[in-house]
């Protein structure tokens, strides 16, 4: 079923904006992680904030579309998380922890938006 036969969704852009950015959030962050195993310790925390930040994502996703009445306060530990693995993910020079970063950040904006609403 597509967002827009979700009603509650479809008549709000902005949270369909934020499923939006948290599932590709968390799709980042798991590749991400992938990527940084087998870098070494110094990427451990990264690997770790990565993968809270793509199940919180996905799980403030799935309030969202159910109307859960937790998700204002599901929304403010999200942008939280985003923004503390955006700010990992920018200290590494690779490739794949900028992308992160970047669109962590998009994330945590939606997210912060969402909490406020």
């Amino acid at each position: 079923m597509a967002l827009t036969e979700i009603d509650h969704v479809s008549e709000n852009d902005r949270m369909a904006e934020c499923i939006d950015n948290c599932f590709e959030a968390a799709q980042a962050c798991e590749w991400c992680a992938d990527e940084c195993i087998g870098m070494g310790e110094e990427m451990a925390r990264c690997i770790r904030l990565c993968r809270d930040v793509a199940d919180l994502t996905t799980m403030h996703a799935r309030f969202m579309a159910r109307e859960s009445g937790y998700s204002s306060e599901l929304a403010e530990t999200c942008a939280e998380a985003c923004k503390e693995c955006a700010d990992e993910c920018e200290q590494h020079d690779h490739n794949h922890c900028q992308v992160c970063a970047e669109v962590l950040r998009e994330c945590a904006d939606s997210c912060r938006d969402m909490a406020s609403a």
